[in-house]
């Protein structure tokens, strides 16, 4: 059974259409800025202020939006914006698959400061902090009565929520679905807890975040926000905007809580299952998860070579620009990936030499892995 990708919306640093996404990967500047998060500056990627007011409007479109937190915005803003593009509508009872990492982290943290200094919880406190929040507040706005979930796989999060609508289409439980990731990790806590484990970006270098400079002596990753989603179906490829021909998922057995092996083992095992079938010399791109930590890009990097051994992909990243959006990572590496296919040009990462880049672009490897080694691949083909 063929799986068609039909539509494809976000909200990110780099915009909220795909053509300011484009012509943002068109520019090699980079989107981090240096801002005061609680009492510490930190380099961050933010939305712009152009799309806070868009999630501002939404928060104020109905009453009971006010409550809810920017993980639960993000991905009712690229859902509605998926639909229209898919044409679907709620009679089609679609599902919904929404992941974030980190969750409701601002009202978290804004409800329990709440708790400590008042011995008491606020009313509300614990149905807008609880992680099925998202996909059903996404299915209530959209109206679907299709099937909802909601998970939290660490960054590989949204290649998860794929891996899940993949799984109930070919099923046959269900004929579409939404899937995606969202996050809001630009908080106070949340950026300690990073910096808690040295891996956080500390330099003012031109690009703060390294991510896939091998040659790197210091931890660079900086967190982004945002929300991605893809509408997939099978069957569809008229309005397709690429073919899914390859999933594949592994899990490392883990020495610590946020051990990986020097060779990725996790990542070698993904991408031969995404693989099957498939000549690993016909893949022309890989979008690495590349977080910007030594270890991590390092490591991917090496399970790359074991698997492509006989001719190495053009590689690329995104994290050196939008920076590690946890949760949403994974789709919005997907979001690259579909715009290359579509408009047949590699971008680079600025920093890195290329002695060589595909003169046209067929297949795309997208790569996303999380704290615990629980890594996913997902290979896009060119439908057009």
């Amino acid at each position: 059974m063929s799986i068609y990708i039909t539509a494809l919306a976000s909200i990110s640093p780099l915009g909220t259409s795909l053509n300011e996404v484009w012509e943002s990967y068109k520019n090699d500047a980079h989107l981090l800025q240096e801002k005061n998060i609680g009492n510490q500056k930190s380099w961050v990627a933010a939305l712009s202020d152009e799309a806070k007011q868009e999630i501002e409007a939404l928060k104020n479109s109905d009453l009971k939006y006010k409550s809810l937190d920017d993980t639960v915005l993000f991905a009712m803003y690229a859902s509605r914006k998926a639909l229209e593009q898919a044409g679907w509508t709620s009679k089609d009872n679609f599902g919904v698959n929404f992941g974030s990492s980190r969750g409701a982290t601002a009202l978290f943290e804004k409800y329990h400061t709440e708790f400590l200094e008042k011995d008491k919880a606020s009313t509300l406190s614990s149905p807008t902090t609880t992680l099925g929040n998202i996909s059903s507040w996404v299915a209530h706005d959209l109206q679907t009565q299709g099937p909802e979930i909601s998970h939290s796989i660490t960054c590989s999060t949204a290649l998860h929520s794929l891996l899940n609508g993949v799984a109930w289409v070919k099923s046959g439980m269900a004929n579409k679905f939404l899937v995606g990731g969202s996050e809001a990790p630009l908080t106070p806590f949340t950026i300690a807890q990073m910096k808690a484990l040295k891996i956080y970006a500390r330099g003012a270098d031109a690009y703060p975040c390294k991510a896939f400079d091998l040659a790197k002596d210091q931890n660079t990753m900086a967190l982004g926000e945002g929300a991605a989603v893809i509408g997939i179906e099978n069957g569809n490829k008229e309005n397709a905007l690429a073919e899914i021909i390859g999933v594949g998922y592994a899990t490392e057995v883990l020495k610590h809580n946020i051990s990986i092996s020097s060779d990725a083992v996790c990542f070698q095992r993904s991408m031969k299952m995404a693989l099957e079938g498939v000549d690993p010399d016909d893949v022309d791109v890989i979008v690495m998860h590349a977080p910007g930590t030594i270890k991590g890009d390092l490591s991917e990097i090496e399970a790359i070579k074991k698997i492509f051994c006989n001719k190495t992909p053009a590689l690329t990243t995104n994290k050196w620009k939008i920076g590690h959006s946890f949760g949403a990572s994974g789709m919005l590496s997907i979001e690259l990936a579909i715009a290359m296919l579509q408009k047949q040009e590699f971008i680079k990462v600025p920093f890195v030499d290329y002695t060589e880049i595909p003169k046209s672009i067929k297949k795309v490897l997208i790569n996303a892995v999380g704290f615990g080694g629980n890594a996913v691949s997902i290979l896009l083909q060119k439908t057009f």
